[in-house]
C-alpha cells in the first residue's frame, strides 16, 4: 500500500491567492491552474483580463509540472533540437508543456501537486507561479 500526499482545495486556494497577488502587483492578469500530484485539476482561476488562449495552457503547464515532477522551463531546455528530450512537446497528445510557468509543488521532498500560470511572458508566468508556491509554503509553517 502507498500513502500519497496531495494538494486539497484549501491548499489550492492558498496557491491561487499567492499567485493572484503577484499577478496583480506586476499588472498582468493571469490564468492560474492547480493540479494534484497526478496532474488532475483541483482549482482554476482566470483573472479578469486573463487571455482566453491561456486557459488550456495554464492547465497543461500545471499538469506537466505535477505529473512529470519537473518545471516546464526545464523541459523547454531539454526539448531543443539535439537535446535529449527533443520532440517531447508532442507527447501526451501535445499536453506536455515546454514553456516556463509550470512548477511542481514540493513538500518534504514529495511532489504534491503543481501550479501552472499563463498570460504573461514566460518569466512573468514563472514569477507568479513562484509567488503562489511561496504563499503555500509560508502557510505550512
Amino acid at each position: 500500500m502507498i500513502t500519497v500526499k496531495r494538494l486539497d482545495l484549501a491548499d489550492a486556494g492558498i496557491l491561487l491567492a499567492g499567485a493572484r497577488a503577484k499577478a496583480s502587483e506586476i499588472g498582468v492578469p493571469m490564468c492560474i491552474a492547480i493540479t494534484d500530484e497526478g496532474g488532475n485539476l483541483v482549482a482554476f482561476e482566470r483573472m479578469d483580463g486573463g487571455k482566453v488562449t491561456s486557459i488550456t495552457i495554464a492547465i497543461d503547464k500545471s499538469f506537466t509540472a505535477s505529473g512529470a515532477k519537473k518545471a516546464t522551463h526545464e523541459y523547454g531546455t531539454a526539448s531543443q533540437p539535439g537535446a535529449p528530450a527533443y520532440g517531447i512537446a508532442s507527447a501526451i497528445s501535445g499536453r506536455l508543456m515546454v514553456v516556463g510557468g509550470g512548477l511542481p509543488v514540493i513538500v518534504d521532498g514529495d511532489v504534491v501537486g503543481g501550479i501552472g500560470v499563463s498570460s504573461g511572458t514566460p518569466a512573468q508566468d514563472i514569477e507568479v507561479a513562484e509567488a503562489g508556491i511561496a504563499a503555500f509554503l509560508a502557510a505550512q509553517g
